[in-house]
């Protein structure tokens, strides 16, 4: 379990800096909305519920859960720029 983990918070530290640069985005430009904030809200659940679906083992639903959390970030960019 615990190189799972490790592989779930290695995952993380490829994903939270394209957030993280999303949210600053948004942050720079003033540009906030429901739909940056939306985004960022499912962003931050989708990545807690990743964690133990990656530590126990479920493959397909923690796929879903990780798409659905990168597709977050798309929102919060999308919010931004339209």
């Amino acid at each position: 379990m615990y190189g799972r983990i490790d592989r779930a918070y290695a995952n993380f530290q490829q994903t939270f800096p394209l957030f993280a640069a999303a949210v600053l985005i948004a942050q720079a430009l003033g540009r906030h909305n429901g739909q940056t904030e939306w985004g960022a809200g499912v962003y931050f659940w989708c990545r807690l519920a990743y964690v133990p679906l990656y530590a126990a083992g479920v493959p397909w639903l923690r796929s879903t859960v990780w798409m659905v959390s990168f597709i977050a970030i798309w929102l919060v960019l999308a919010g931004v720029f339209i």
